[in-house]
């Protein structure tokens, strides 16, 4: 049940995490707040496909 996502910067649009997550519990996209090195703060990060 549990997939590998990749986490996309909403700002600068980059890759910079990839994380698990069970699609049961969670079945739509993920938003988490992280640092991105990108952006030099930390900005909104949205499950990619």
């Amino acid at each position: 049940m549990r997939v590998m996502i990749t986490m996309a910067c909403t700002d600068c649009k980059q890759r910079n995490y990839t994380s698990m997550k069970n699609k049961k519990n969670n079945p739509d996209r993920m938003e988490l707040k992280k640092y991105c090195k990108f952006c030099n703060g930390h900005t909104v990060h949205r499950e990619t496909r």
